[in-house]
């Protein structure tokens, strides 16, 4: 189990009064909504903060004018919270045009503010969600309305800048490692040759897939692991499956999403036009192209097996590390803009004491962090770029530690019940 220990921001408070909103934004994770539990308890119990507002499906409820009551809550379902997948008050994604081209949206914004006297604007999101955080905070500061805004980082891809990890990762990383080793047991029970192919998310950065490089180090994972960030030879590929193949007769392949080509082309046939509201590539069908081809030239059974959303929604996989880090991110995120800081992002920074890690809460700027990838270091991955090293692994292994406490009944998990009661 991890120490998380946040800064300690002192009794001198730069006191605004008004209310908050928090909202979420891009793909949910198995502890987005700890994140948020940290921020509406927190803001709850903040004296400057008069009112707790959620924001329905991100920033599209601020524009919409439909926000959530927080304080009409049940704090038993509130707490349930902590250990919820998904995004609880909705998401999005939407993105906000440049305020100089088009300010339409921002003036919504500021409209929606004045209204509900919103002081204090948090936004619980990845790369995309800080940039938007970003432009309202500098909008706001050049309308000369007085708002804090900080960012709250999330996302399974790991990819934020300037951040140690993300709240998420570790989960994920978790829910991977473990499916690895299970996919690895049941891939293994028969007494002919089988050929199975993992394809897990990520689109420029590959630390979901390097995961897998956790399964490999328990002794039932993956015998090649691909990663985005070195460009992918299929010919040399199917040279590696085939000699893997004629050896053992068993063969698994861990592979991110976005491997491409040494031109950038994702070798996945479904990259097509299809985007997100960002302009992303939307992914998928990789597992069974490759399939599809190392059958040709083996012969072999091949299964192709698309983790997809599974990988960022199991609550029963999540990692206590991450539930405890992910908490805190929301509540520092409140404590230090109740203190009087805005336009920054929480992020973590890693501390290993005697071997024993710990996670300390520091702030970023957001302009820094807004649309910047982290990807794995080049030196994590082996020189051929079908495996991973041991300083990835001596990365990842703290943040996989302990058992969530998730509560069941009836022999399921219980997930939080939110009333939602609009404003």
């Amino acid at each position: 189990m991890s120490t998380t220990s946040t800064i300690n921001i002192g009794s001198t408070m730069n006191t605004l009064k008004g209310a908050c909103i928090i909202g979420q934004s891009g793909g949910p994770t198995a502890v987005i909504n700890a994140s948020a539990l940290g921020a509406i308890r927190t803001a709850l119990d903040t004296d400057c903060v008069t009112k707790v507002y959620g924001a329905a499906h991100g920033i599209r409820g601020v524009l919409d004018g439909k926000l959530y009551d927080m304080g009409e809550e049940d704090p038993a379902q509130l707490e349930l919270l902590r250990y919820t997948p998904s995004s609880a008050l909705g998401s999005c994604r939407y993105k906000m045009k440049d305020p100089d081209i088009d300010a339409t949206d921002y003036q919504r914004i500021l409209e929606i503010f004045k209204k509900y006297d919103v002081r204090y604007f948090f936004y619980n999101g990845g790369n995309d969600s800080m940039d938007t955080c970003n432009k309202i905070s500098k909008f706001m500061q050049g309308s000369g309305y007085e708002c804090r805004v900080m960012g709250i980082p999330k996302t399974v891809d790991n990819d934020l800048f300037g951040t140690d990890h993300c709240p998420g990762y570790g989960s994920a990383a978790k829910y991977i490692a473990t499916t690895c080793m299970e996919a690895s047991q049941d891939a293994r029970v028969y007494d002919v040759p089988m050929i199975t192919i993992l394809e897990i998310m990520g689109r420029h950065a590959g630390w979901l897939a390097a995961a897998s490089a956790l399964a490999v180090e328990a002794g039932h994972g993956p015998d090649l692991i691909y990663l985005p960030e070195v460009a992918f030879d299929m010919d040399a590929f199917v040279r590696d499956v085939k000699a893997i193949h004629d050896r053992n007769g068993k063969v698994i392949v861990a592979a991110s999403e976005g491997i491409h080509d040494q031109n950038g082309r994702f070798i996945s046939e479904a990259a097509t036009s299809a985007t997100d509201g960002f302009g992303h590539a939307q992914l998928g069908g990789l597992a069974a192209r490759l399939a599809d081809i190392v059958k040709g030239a083996t012969g072999a059974k091949v299964r192709g097996i698309e983790l997809s959303l599974l990988q960022r929604c199991a609550a029963h996989c999540a990692s206590a590390t991450d539930i405890e880090e992910s908490y805190r991110a929301g509540e520092a995120a409140v404590r230090f803009a109740a203190e009087g800081l805005t336009d920054k992002m929480v992020g973590f920074k890693r501390v290993m004491d005697n071997g024993a890690y710990r996670c300390d809460i520091e702030l970023l700027d957001l302009e820094k962090v807004a649309n910047t990838e982290k990807k794995v270091p080049r030196a994590w991955i082996n020189e051929e770029g079908n495996g991973i090293l041991q300083p990835y692994l001596e990365y990842a292994r703290p943040l996989i530690q302990g058992e969530t406490a998730l509560p069941f009944k009836n022999g399921l998990p219980q997930f939080a019940r939110l009333k939602k009661v609009m404003v």
